[in-house]
């Protein structure tokens, strides 16, 4: 069984940082939903406008979205999408072919008006519509569902069922910078940037965050979630926005940057992936989408040109560590299929609401665990916050945000300037997921068999490696172990220079810390990954889904220690 968290931080309550919903940020964004819509629409058209200036970029870009769109309708529908999609987008493209007929004092008001019809409808696409009623019921069920599960499953009687042996804060562990981040939400407002791996993550980050004490986050779901029934319930009740990865035209991304944007400036605190989809590989991001991010720094400086006193933004990245993916087989699927044939997956979602409630019920029947390790505070240029919200140079030394953002004495916008500022915030916080990465014992255990087979084959690729049939493949235990110490040793030596972190169970004695490893790695897949034979020795019965939860430890250099 796991080893919990120390008892002092063990079912620790954190007493809420506002009183009552109404004085949350996303619920007075919600409550002004329609002004806010309007807003956005105005201020992402003036954007577009911005990098458009002619009058035929603009017919171009539309005329690209009217295509791109219809084409998407035909070829890749999705159950979460307006019922009126096709209606909608063929109206508009018959307002496009009789652009050709109007005069020229007509054309750029016809434009405008055809540009106004999609950014509002994007728009309102994206907006969340966050209810306290609906946040209060959806928060209570889900406790109370992952509650009855939790103690349901451990303990085989009726009247179990609805009594609270077991807590959450037992089976998902929150460890990192929590008081931290809790001043700093009462001082500015906070951009959680989590990894990003199963499409669990969204309900489970929302009860962190209410966990933690702190108010409902706007969350950046993608559109893919609201495929499944259930998990878009929830989603709309805890106040998400919508992002759709598969629309790449202009007026899109320029609404969604500026919906972010804007709510970001409004002090709703704000929740998005920043990988921008499930990691297909199992690796933790390395290379993260700068849009949503780029909208933090924008709205930082917005806020200092704006008179009064100014809010902070504080970006915090977090890490989201499982024993198991439900979608793992599928996902690395995709990924070797591209990585070997470069074809393009878009993304799909096999699994409905019953197959969610199955993996569900599997997950809290197990002694398996999930871990969230919240960061610490960083400005938007990446430098670290004191618990003060100061922003800190490399040598501890008090630095002002609003200095990055001067010219010749003024506040001023530099859209080159702050697109290097984003290339800075990403690659920081890609550095952080590294140092706050929790092992596993089933991560590790996972690593050094793979690159275990990989260096009894060198000859061989790492799709040649893939085709050698499960049954070639053994691992002598006493050999096992002893790289299992050495690489450990080496994880424990990184952890005292701040380069990596591991959970409790991976310490103590090693036969121990290897069963649970072999216990708990993809734990819930059919053809478990990695285990152990008659003889005692390591065999896997995937191995393409032992490189999937291998990937978790790439980017340490641990390899030179196998």
């Amino acid at each position: 069984m796991e080893i919990l968290e120390e008892k002092k931080n063990k079912n620790k309550p954190y007493k809420p940082i506002l009183d009552g919903i109404p004085d949350w940020p996303v619920y007075q964004l919600s409550k002004n939903r329609k002004e806010f819509i309007a807003e956005v629409t105005e201020k992402s058209i003036s954007r577009i406008k911005e990098l458009r200036p002619q009058l035929k970029q603009v017919i171009d870009d539309l005329q690209a979205t009217v295509y791109r769109e219809q084409n998407r309708i035909k070829r890749n529908r999705w159950r979460a999408d307006p019922k009126d999609d096709p209606r909608f987008w063929a109206a508009i493209k018959t307002e496009m072919v009789e652009l050709s007929n109007k005069k020229e004092e007509e054309l750029a008001g016809a434009v405008d008006r055809i540009l106004e019809k999609i950014v509002n409808r994007y728009a309102t696409e994206i907006a969340g519509n966050f209810k306290a009623s609906s946040y209060r019921f959806a928060r209570e069920v889900i406790k109370f569902g992952f509650l009855r599960l939790l103690n349901g499953t451990r303990i085989k009687k009726f009247g179990a069922f609805f009594r609270n042996r077991y807590t959450l804060r037992d089976k998902i562990h929150i460890v990192g910078k929590v008081k931290m981040i809790r001043k700093l939400a009462k001082q500015g407002t906070v951009v959680m940037v989590p990894t990003h791996f199963s499409n669990l993550d969204s309900i489970l980050i929302g009860w962190v965050i209410h966990s933690m004490g702190l108010p409902a986050f706007i969350y950046g779901a993608g559109l893919n979630l609201f495929n499944i029934k259930i998990i878009a319930y929830f989603m709309n009740s805890l106040g998400a926005y919508k992002v759709d990865r598969r629309k790449k035209n202009l007026p899109y991304l320029e609404t969604l940057k500026m919906y972010s944007n804007l709510a970001i400036q409004k002090g709703a605190h704000s929740l998005f992936f920043p990988g921008g989809t499930r990691s297909r590989s199992g690796l933790i991001e390395k290379q993260l989408k700068l849009g949503l991010l780029s909208t933090a720094i924008e709205a930082q400086r917005n806020l200092y040109m704006a008179e009064g006193e100014t809010k902070k933004i504080f970006v915090v990245p977090v890490t989201l560590n499982y024993h198991c993916v439900l979608e793992a087989p599928e996902m690395i699927e995709d990924y070797l299929q591209v990585k070997g044939q470069d074809r393009y997956f878009p993304e799909q979602d096999k699994y409905g609401s019953f197959q969610l409630i199955k993996f569900l019920f599997k997950f809290f029947s197990n002694p398996s665990s999930i871990s969230v390790s919240i960061g610490p505070g960083l400005d938007v240029m990446g430098n670290y916050v004191d618990d003060d919200g100061n922003s800190l140079d490399s040598n501890g030394r008090i630095i002002n945000t609003r200095d990055y953002f001067i010219s010749n004495g003024d506040i001023s916008i530099d859209r080159q300037r702050e697109d290097e500022y984003t290339r800075m915030l990403s690659q920081r916080i890609v550095t952080e997921y590294h140092k706050i990465n929790r092992v596993f014992s089933s991560h590790l255990v996972a690593f050094i068999a793979f690159e275990m087979w990989m260096k009894k084959h060198p000859a061989l690729d790492l799709f040649s490696l893939l085709r050698i049939p499960e049954e070639d493949l053994e691992i002598d235990y006493a050999e096992f172990k002893e790289v299992f110490k050495r690489v450990r040793k080496q994880i424990y030596l990184m952890k005292e220079d701040g380069k990596i972190n591991y959970a409790t169970h991976l310490k103590g004695k090693s036969d121990m810390a290897i069963q649970r490893g072999l216990e708990n790695v993809g734990v819930f897949h059919l053809n478990r990954p990695l285990l152990k034979n008659k003889k005692g020795n390591i065999i896997t019965k995937d191995l393409s889904l032992l490189y999937y939860y291998h990937n978790r430890l790439v980017g340490y250099e641990l390899e030179q220690f196998i």
